[in-house]
């Protein structure tokens, strides 16, 4: 199976009109999307809190997490994002996908809307 790529906006919960775009790996395995820190620091997102996450190896990392708005053809929606730190891959992750109301579509390698069901 290929890796998926794409280009989508970063910006600020509190002014989407400040944003940046981000080239993503998708990473439907991945809980929480990964920015950059000097993006996010740009955009003047600050880190709420501190998490460890689990890295394929089992190995544990530390890493700040905050909010950013995320936007794609049309669509845009707040979730929590990692502060990469130099050498870290900007992902694009489940919790954003969902927030999002969009799925990978492994056999195209291409989003598409979600089905919801209430």
């Amino acid at each position: 199976m290929g890796l998926t790529r794409l280009t989508m906006a970063v910006s600020n919960v509190s002014n989407p009109s400040r944003f940046r775009e981000v080239h993503f790996l998708i990473d439907s395995g991945a809980v929480y999307s990964l920015v950059p820190r000097e993006v996010l620091s740009q955009l003047g997102i600050v880190p709420q809190r501190v998490h460890f996450f689990s890295m394929v190896d089992g190995t544990e990392i530390q890493r700040e997490v905050g909010h950013a708005m995320f936007t794609f053809e049309g669509r845009a929606a707040p979730s929590p994002v990692i502060f990469g730190e130099p050498g870290d891959q900007p992902l694009l992750g489940a919790t954003t996908l969902e927030a999002m109301s969009l799925v990978l579509d492994p056999f195209q390698r291409e989003l598409r809307p979600m089905a919801l069901r209430l």
